[in-house]
């Protein structure tokens, strides 16, 4: 098993919650504090900067780099997409009619697309805030990315399906194999193909862009995988909120993991970093830094 040097950096207080991570624009890796309503920003090597997003009880989930060289995250609780730039000045947008806003991610097309848990939803904003939304059969769509044909790829936590949306709102589902796989985290893979976790099953599952699923059993079924991102070395590194553990799957399923260094520190949010590390949110917390090689 390759050799990975982890470190744990203190953000916040327990109790505030960092969720979700991405690299931003800056050089630096911006995350969200689900419980304490603030947006946190740390450089490789400094301390973690947090901005409050007044008011507090919006409950800040995912946040993404955008294309007009700001922050985006979503509030799940509030009903609201947020804009951050990187000099902290906040911008809210209020989704019409709520729908817990939950995945974000930047699309093909220039805009911000959102899921939208509670109504079944899709939805996208443009970077001048205006907002329309697109139906999905199913339940709960989660987590959403870009695929490398020009779509976006979303997760059907309680749907058991992969859901594809083109920018002109064209929606086909792929239905899993397995009942109860409960999918949450999904990411463009270096091989041309989507993973995502199966929180409800224990496995990692890949999709290819005609519809192709397959899947990879963990060895403890009970590791309840959250997120996943692309890593440098041409693997897929994932969270194991179950197991306080970081996994890596090869492109041809080989699967290794690696405790972090707190039990139950509750890893959620994933993203490779511009130092060539993995970073990843602590809910207790903190940020874990893993650097594999």
């Amino acid at each position: 098993m390759p050799h990975v040097t982890i470190e744990e950096i203190t953000v916040s207080g327990p109790a505030e919650g960092p969720y979700a991570i991405t690299a931003g624009p800056d050089g630096a890796l911006w995350f969200t504090l689900v419980h304490a309503g603030r947006i946190g920003r740390v450089a490789p090597g400094g301390r973690a900067v947090l901005h409050p997003a007044e008011p507090l009880d919006g409950d800040p989930m995912i946040i993404t780099s955008g294309p007009d060289g700001a922050l985006w995250f979503t509030e799940f609780q509030g009903n609201r997409i947020g804009r951050i730039d990187p000099g902290g000045r906040i911008v809210r947008h209020p989704v019409p009619d709520g729908g817990g806003p939950c995945g974000i991610a930047a699309g093909p097309d220039g805009a911000l697309w959102f899921t939208l848990m509670h109504t079944g939803e899709l939805g996208r904003i443009d970077t001048d805030g205006r907002i329309t939304r697109v139906p999905v059969r199913g339940g709960m769509p989660s987590m959403i990315t870009t695929g490398p044909d020009g779509a976006l790829w979303f997760t059907l936590n309680q749907g058991n399906a992969i859901g594809r949306a083109t920018p002109a709102g064209d929606v086909a589902l792929h239905p899993l194999p397995h009942a109860g796989a409960a999918p949450v985290g999904i990411t463009a893979g270096p091989d041309g193909a989507l993973w995502f976790t199966e929180i409800g099953a224990g496995r990692i599952g890949r999709i290819t862009t005609d519809g192709e699923v397959a899947e990879f059993a963990l060895p403890d079924p009970a590791a309840r995988p959250h997120a996943i991102t692309a890593g440098p070395d041409g693997a897929l590194w994932f969270t194991e909120w179950g197991t306080a553990q970081v996994g890596r799957v090869t492109v041809d399923g080989a699967v290794e993991e690696h405790p972090l260094p707190t039990p139950g520190c509750e890893p959620h949010g994933i993203a490779a970093g511009p130092d060539g590390a993995l970073w990843i949110a602590l809910e207790t917390g903190a940020l874990a830094r893993v650097h594999p090689g």
